[in-house]
């Protein structure tokens, strides 16, 4: 096969998907603003709802805990916000505690905890960033001096061991990742989505996990998400009026596939369409909805030839559930939404 015959070098079957691949993002947002201008009318309405929204979500942060204010805090917009997120993730993935305890003291000494310290009115805040504070100390015991009480406590501190400061920041992640993810299985966030039943809320179910890397795996992934639409759909509070208002599940293509890319197209096409077509009707039999989730950029084209194949198969006739997640801030985010809009009508 020639250079030109490889599936990267082929014109694109949708052939405007690509022309704002590059575009310049300033000229782009402009024109997109100007086109979305509705008016000094609607643009006032926008504003009082939108303060409106904002003063009820404060008047309610006493009920939460803390936790809000600490994820304001320690936002992905600060070192020490993403350093926090990685923990959280990584922690979630390490079996053994001699690793936890050499991430936790190369990534909790690195951070400047002190720069938060007050920066906040939440007790709960300035409480655990004084704790992230000893954590640091106590794992960076060769540069303790005499006159700093911090460094002081955390000598005092550290006669218990990184194996109680693991434990501590794993109680932590878990509280931050209650905030993130409803359960660790379909039936348990299921349960815990019920708490709060008069709320008009919808979920989509999506199964944390990383791309598979063989068939094993592809195999396996696509038996949970086949478990997971038994659960939601044989689960409580599932006999909604219609596939909209039912629970749903989201899936991953990455996950269904090990060579998931462009330069293995056609073994894709081939055996990637028909176990994601497999989901869409096990999820129409039941009642609910399944999501294709948006992934790399870079897979933005076999993404919706995936999508449009399984979408125009005569089997999902008459059921309206089949959708796609769509990465609107990307450049090609209206050009998507445009595709998506012909292939419905075409349907």
């Amino acid at each position: 096969m020639s250079f030109v015959d490889q599936p990267a070098a082929r014109p694109s079957g949708i052939p405007y998907i690509n022309e704002h691949y590059l575009a310049d993002e300033q000229e782009l947002v402009r024109a997109l603003a100007k086109e979305a201008d509705s008016g000094q009318a609607a643009r006032e309405k926008i504003d009082k709802t939108a303060a409106r929204l904002v003063s009820a979500v404060r008047k309610n942060t006493k009920n939460d805990g803390g936790i809000e204010a600490f994820l304001q805090q320690y936002d992905l917009s600060s070192d020490e916000g993403v350093l926090l997120m990685c923990i959280a993730e990584a922690l979630l993935r390490i079996p053994d505690a001699d690793t936890a305890d050499r991430l936790i003291a190369d990534k909790i000494t690195s951070a400047k905890w002190k720069d938060h310290l007050g920066a906040c009115h939440s007790l709960f805040v300035n409480a655990s960033t004084w704790g992230l504070m000893l954590t640091g100390q106590i794992l960076s015991l060769d540069e303790i001096g005499s006159t700093n009480p911090t460094q002081l406590m955390g000598k005092l501190v550290s006669r218990a061991g990184e194996p109680l400061v693991r434990t501590a920041m794993r109680q932590a992640m878990k509280i931050m990742g209650h905030q993130f993810v409803m359960g660790r299985t379909i039936s348990e966030a299921m349960k815990r989505s019920l708490k709060n039943e008069t709320l008009p809320y919808r979920y989509s179910f999506d199964m944390l996990g990383e791309s598979a890397l063989t068939s094993a795996d592809a195999q396996r992934y696509l038996d949970n998400y086949h478990d997971g639409i038994n659960s939601i759909g044989s689960g409580p509070g599932i006999d909604a009026p219609d596939v909209f208002s039912a629970p749903g599940i989201s899936v991953k293509l990455s996950a269904l596939h090990p060579r998931y890319e462009y330069a293995h197209e056609e073994r894709v096409i081939a055996e990637l369409v028909p176990a994601v077509l497999e989901l869409a009707k096990h999820a129409k039999k039941v009642g609910i909805g399944l999501t294709i989730d948006s992934e790399e950029a870079s897979r933005l084209e076999l993404w919706l030839d995936i999508f449009a194949r399984v979408y125009r198969d005569k089997a999902l006739d008459g059921w309206d559930g089949f959708g796609l997640a769509v990465q609107t801030y990307q450049r090609r985010g209206r050009d998507v939404m445009r595709f998506v809009e012909e292939i419905a009508g075409d349907v």
